[in-house]
């Protein structure tokens, strides 16, 4: 029996027993109806993207079919591209939306679907729960009323408004980049070596079984370019995911930077022209809590998923907005996470100064932090369960420390007061619990999360 059709924390995924052209077809039609009924519109443009997987174009074909027969014209470029390609251009020709297949970094056998609103921000629950209750059997209007497929290169117009969004001058910087067989090759290696830099290729061929891993920038992915970094004597090494809607950094000193630090370091950059408040998730670190206080600006956290990160950019102007997975974005852009813009960011602040250089000042003046996650398998019906079982049986102290408070955003994040915290959340993606902890040292952290694991693993 097939999984029911599900948009999660980031559209839906499913691997291809699953995922079939009937079932996309039926997703191409009910974001049409959504369009036509809840937005109003008997037409318009969709951009349609996709990613390197074998089976991507295909579907997108399907998709493109689907939306022509329903009056409206579909956009696809000439091969795979970054998903953050595919949405900012509905900002700048004013589209009705995209939808962009890809399974992020999930391995080959998956395949997935996104949809951008006209606001090319990510869809909100009540946006993808209309699209849900229009899943149904596709349907054509009549041949005079249908519209077409255009395919069309859209790179150009978008790099020129990142080298208007971001002074990036990178003459004589030594950048190694991976694509990890991903849509950034081309793309931000390409990019990067238009500012300025010198570019090293990594897994810069396509390769629809990414080399048998996972296109997942973690560390235990890149040690490749650790290696390539350091035996090069590169500045920097820059990793997108499968989509390039993520961003990974290497540095000299640090190897793999952890994306915590990161987003500290680059929000203290901005700071130092701008002004601005940062958004985050509730599993990212304080220390851009402590980067704002510095600066004399605030913190808006909000649950996990970058749906939340760009409300929120929105709602309160935010001059950055990230989470600790490797998805940022900043103002002047749309509010959706890109890789792309976000390695041309990292070489323009590598290019004044070094990101070992930042972090090192930022500990120094701020404290060591550390961070790191596990997950615990749980089945999607038993998530809501073990949150409820959990509710009932919160502790007063954690790993020898008295529970200061506890923020019900998403999941349980029990602050200790010490100023270490631990997260117990269930994941958006996978049948799993995800269990965070941040703490002053990586001792302590390891500490907190065995103890997270201790509270959930009876209750799974």
């Amino acid at each position: 029996m097939e999984t029911p059709i599900s948009f999660g924390t980031d559209g839906w995924r499913a691997t291809l027993d699953e995922f079939t052209a009937p079932r996309v077809r039926m997703v191409g039609q009910a974001v049409a109806d959504y369009l036509r009924e809840v937005e109003d519109r008997d037409g318009g443009t969709v951009a349609v993207g996709y990613d390197a997987r074998e089976t991507s174009r295909g579907f997108a074909e399907e998709l493109c079919r689907v939306l022509a027969a329903n009056g409206f014209d579909a956009l696809i470029p000439p091969r795979d591209c970054p998903t953050p390609l595919a949405v900012w251009t509905v900002a700048d020709r004013d589209l009705a939306g995209a939808l962009v297949v890809s399974a992020s970094h999930n391995p080959p056998n998956y395949n997935g679907v996104k949809f951008f609103p006209h606001d090319a921000a990510p869809a909100l629950p009540e946006v993808t729960d209309e699209i849900m209750a229009r899943i149904g059997e596709p349907r054509a209007l009549p041949d005079d009323e249908q519209g077409s497929v255009r395919e069309e290169d859209l790179l150009e117009p978008y790099a020129e408004h990142l080298f208007d969004l971001v002074d990036a001058d990178l003459d004589g910087l030594e950048v190694v980049y991976d694509a990890m067989h991903g849509s950034g090759r081309g793309f931000t290696d390409e990019l990067l070596e238009r500012a300025g830099a010198d570019v090293e290729r990594l897994r810069c061929e396509q390769d629809p079984e990414f080399g048998g891993t996972n296109p997942e920038p973690s560390p235990e992915n890149l040690q490749g370019l650790v290696d390539a970094v350091r035996e090069g004597d590169a500045d920097l090494g820059i990793a997108n995911d499968g989509d390039a809607d993520r961003i990974a950094l290497v540095t000299p000193e640090r190897g793999f930077l952890d994306e915590n630090l990161f987003f500290a370091a680059t929000y203290d950059y901005l700071l130092e022209d701008d002004s601005g408040p940062a958004v985050r998730t509730v599993s990212t670190t304080f220390l851009v809590d402590r980067v704002a206080e510095a600066h004399g600006e605030e913190v808006v956290e909000t649950a996990v998923g970058y749906k939340w990160v760009a409300e929120a950019m929105g709602d309160h102007d935010a001059l950055v907005g990230g989470e600790e997975s490797g998805g940022f974005s900043i103002r002047g852009h749309n509010r959706e996470k890109d890789g792309v813009l976000m390695a041309l960011l990292a070489g323009a602040v590598e290019s004044e100064r070094s990101y070992d250089d930042r972090v090192d000042a930022l500990l120094a003046e701020f404290g060591e932090i550390h961070q790191s996650k596990v997950s615990v398998d749980c089945p999607d019906d038993r998530k809501e369960g073990v949150l409820s079982d959990l509710e009932a049986r919160l502790p007063d102290e954690v790993a020898g420390e008295h529970v200061e408070n506890v923020n019900t955003t998403d999941g349980f994040k029990i602050l200790l007061e010490d100023g270490s915290w631990l997260l117990v959340r269930p994941s958006g993606t996978e049948p799993k619990m995800r269990v965070y902890a941040e703490a002053a040292s990586a001792e302590r952290v390891e500490e907190l999360l065995d103890a997270g694991r201790g509270l959930v693993e009876p209750l799974v």
